[in-house]
């Protein structure tokens, strides 16, 4: 439709206007079409879209119009303020659509208050910006002057890289008076010119020949291209070979096997004989890679596939064919065969991994860039769309970051400590039936940080050491975990320091740094010292360092290294000596006098026992001592035999391994009943009740400390099940041992044993108390003398502090 308005006529331009918006606005299509030239300056009009959609001028704001593009939204822009559509970037028609006969930008308009969507196409029409072109600028043709008039030469044509009437290509050769000029229309590939041969050659008078071919494009303003044409004018025969088709198209698909049949080319020559007989080539024309390709047969005329023909690599070949009589001269033929590839889906797509950022920390944030990860596929449609999959159920994702460009990152927290290293397997799959996949496998290691602290297997540990160890004794080791790796799970040991007392605790133990084995600096005394208790600190080597503390209690054991030692009034010598009077009169089991003694250690090594020990002479000795009361009693009557000076000898002994003792001398002087002192009468008489009453005293103090006892041995029992469940493994230089707890005795007697405070070195908590009781088992008649019933009892008790 073409609307023309001239000026004077009012109604024209309205008329013009209607009728160009009926002729660009498809009813019921909602598409809105305009066109522009390609290379428009900044700025050109390209239509009044505002107007042409409806929308007034003062609404395109508040609505939003705006403008979006499918393809490159910067080429043409809306001005708001007139609603005028105008090029605002150079569009080179060339550049966007490539030979496509059909060029169009497409737009979408959008307002809002209600949302409108409108499509409009913008088709770019092609000028003529580009010149026609040769491939080469000399074509050199061989010509026999024996050939007949209306002989058919062909030559190269050129090409344009416009489309349209700016592409269409006439050809003009220079005058000459053998040669014209025709134009061969190939079907969708343009015009192909011939020399067609008007004047009979004489190679004599013309050898060469030397013409101009130009091509001359259909633009305005036109351009042109040239080539030379080289004729060479060769001496041979009458009639030449001649195809029935000048232009053979061929499709097949790619990777085809070698020999596989392209076409089979038949040529006739009217000669006779032997000028009959024709060969087939391929023509000069034809460049090496194309002979590389396909081979002919020189007799039959197939082309066959000589090598791997690939649709990635080219899509289209043209082979040039030449059929050469065998006359004198040979007369020559020519065709040629356009074999068009189709694609197959015979590659697989690419993963390509780069830019790894390895290794990941384990406390990386989630999003973390791992890998940039591009696939691509060199076939062609759906053959070369390609989707790209993960490995599932692992703590990472693929985000597409563009077509075919992908982002590894991370999607969930890591733990080097549960898992250290992944295999992820990267999977591109093409769209093609059947479809074809490759794979990249990516290590991702997850480097360690410092967030584990070495962990003890016992929050506590019990340890029993004998006393009397020798300086820089090995008591314990200690050894704690690190879950994690390399300097931040080399754990080091080092004591908590404390003051105890004067004193600091490194005074006493020191620990190993790098094997945690705890020493014994100094010689323990279980008098001074039952219970050490300090904490040992183990810390790793990482950035910030960790670290955790166990409580390590060292409970020193006994040895038997002190001897008994005598209480009272004794004189200090090699043996303690007292002096007693006693009466001839009294009778049997009259306590004469009690010797005392007590031990420094504890336990069995602290439980004593008395033995008389026989005089010289072999007169039996009217007294004897209780085994474990230290009582001196009469066993008889005293008669006038017995001496008025009776020495006895009291062996005390504890039973320690070996057993250490002391001796005591009791010095008797047996007196008449008249000549007892009466201050020794009367302290003797005043002693009997006393004496009895402390007998009394003791069954109620050893019936509640044997209930108090049995108490704590059934606590300490539990404590030690439960605390110390197993002994150290390892040559302990201190030989610990366990410490045997008594609280009854098969005789019902408890030996007498000192009452002392001790003190329990502890970094932390304060002194605890505890009550030990020790009652030993005695065989019946161990005794130096008989009736162990009549024997009075003594509480043997160590309390500690």
């Amino acid at each position: 439709m073409t609307l023309i308005a001239r000026s004077g006529f009012p109604g024209a331009r309205c008329l013009l206007l209607s009728l160009l918006f009926l002729a660009v606005w498809e009813p019921g299509s909602g598409q809105l079409h305009y066109s522009v030239l390609e290379e428009a300056k900044h700025g050109t009009f390209v239509g009044r879209i505002a107007q042409d959609l409806g929308l007034d001028l003062e609404e395109l704001v508040p609505r939003l119009f705006r403008v979006a593009s499918k393809d490159r939204g910067d080429l043409l822009e809306v001005n708001l303020q007139n609603g005028i559509l105008f090029v605002n970037s150079r569009i080179d028609r060339e550049e966007l659509c490539g030979q496509s006969a059909e060029c169009s930008i497409h737009l979408e308009v959008i307002v809002d208050r209600p949302l409108q969507v409108f499509h409009v196409e913008v088709e770019v029409k092609d000028i003529n910006d580009n010149p026609p072109m040769f491939s080469v600028t000399e074509q050199k043709i061989s010509i026999y002057e024996s050939r007949l008039l209306d002989s058919r030469f062909p030559l190269e044509g050129a090409s344009d890289a416009d489309v349209g009437e700016n592409a269409m290509l006439t050809y003009k050769l220079s005058s000459n008076e053998f040669f014209i000029l025709d134009i061969i229309s190939k079907k969708d590939k343009g015009k192909f010119p011939v020399l067609v041969l008007r004047r009979l050659l004489d190679r004599e008078e013309n050898p060469q020949l030397k013409l101009l071919l130009t091509a001359t494009d259909g633009g305005k303003p036109e351009f042109t291209g040239s080539v030379s044409v080289l004729i060479f004018v060769l001496d041979a025969n009458d009639n030449a070979p001649t195809f029935d088709r000048s232009v053979y198209e061929v499709k097949m698909y790619e990777n085809q096997a070698n020999q596989t049949l392209v076409i089979w080319l038949n040529a006739t020559d009217t000669d006779e004989g032997i000028n009959k007989e024709m060969v087939y080539s391929f023509s000069s024309l034809v460049p090496p890679i194309i002979r590389r390709k396909f081979l002919i047969n020189e007799m039959t005329g197939e082309i066959k596939v000589n090598d791997y023909i690939d649709f990635e690599d080219r899509n289209i070949y043209e082979i040039h064919v030449d059929v050469t009589d065998k006359g004198t001269p040979p007369m020559v033929g020519h065709c040629t065969v356009l074999v068009e590839v189709l694609d197959e889906n015979d590659n697989s797509p690419e993963v390509v991994v780069t830019s790894l950022a390895l290794p990941v920390e384990e406390n990386a944030q989630v999003g973390t860039v791992v890998a940039l990860i591009s696939v691509s596929d060199q076939d062609s449609g759906a053959n070369g769309q390609v989707v790209c999959s993960l490995t599932p159920h692992i703590p990472f994702k693929l985000v597409s970051t563009f077509k075919n460009y992908y982002s590894l990152v991370l999607d969930s927290a890591l733990d080097r400590e549960t898992i250290s290293e992944y295999e992820l397997v990267v999977t591109a799959r093409d769209g093609g039936s059947p479809s074809l996949w490759a794979t990249a496998t990516v290590s991702v290691e997850v480097a360690d940080v410092n967030d584990n602290a070495p962990v003890f297997a016992q929050s506590e540990y019990t340890v029993f050491v004998k006393e009397n160890n020798r300086p820089g004794c090995h008591i314990f080791t200690v050894s704690a975990h690190d879950s994690d790796a390399q300097e931040n799970a080399r754990v080091s040991y080092s004591l908590v320091e404390r003051r105890v007392g004067e004193r600091t605790m490194s005074s006493y133990v020191s620990v190993h740094a790098e094997s945690g084995k705890v020493y014994a600096l100094q010689p323990l005394d279980h008098e001074e010292l039952e219970l050490l208790q300090f904490q040992v600190r183990a810390r790793d080597s990482g950035v910030p360092p960790l670290g955790s503390n166990v409580t390590l209690q060292v409970f020193v054991l006994d040895e038997n290294d002190n001897a008994p030692v005598l209480l009272g009034p004794w004189t200090q010598g090699a043996g303690g000596t007292m002096r007693e009077l006693v009466s001839r009169s009294v009778g049997a089991g009259h306590v004469v006098a009690k010797v005392r003694a007590v031990d420094a250690d504890s336990g069995y090594n602290a439980w004593l026992s008395y033995e008389l020990l026989p005089a010289k002479g072999s007169t039996r000795s009217p007294f004897r001592v209780g085994l474990y009361t230290g009582e001196i009693s009469t066993t008889r009557l005293l008669d006038e035999v017995d001496t008025v000076g009776q020495t006895l000898l009291v062996l005390v002994k504890d039973h320690g391994e070996p057993a250490l003792m002391a001796t005591a001398t009791v010095l008797v002087s047996l007196v008449e009943s008249g000549q007892m002192p009466k201050a020794s009468l009367r302290v003797s008489v005043g002693a009997v009740d006393p004496e009895m009453g402390l007998v009394d005293v003791n069954v109620y103090l050893i019936i509640a400390i044997c209930a108090v006892s049995s108490l704590l041995v059934l606590t300490l029992l539990l404590y030690t099940a439960f605390r110390c469940s197993e002994a150290p493994s390892e040559d302990i230089c201190c030989d610990p041992g366990k410490p045997t707890l008594v609280c009854s005795s098969a005789v019902g007697s408890w030996s007498y044993s000192q009452q002392r405070r001790q003190r329990v070195r502890s970094g932390e908590s304060p002194p605890k108390t505890d009550l030990m009781a020790f009652s030993p088992s005695v065989p019946p008649g161990s005794g130096s003398g008989g009736g162990v019933q009549q024997e009075s009892f003594e509480n043997v008790s160590t309390l500690i502090l």
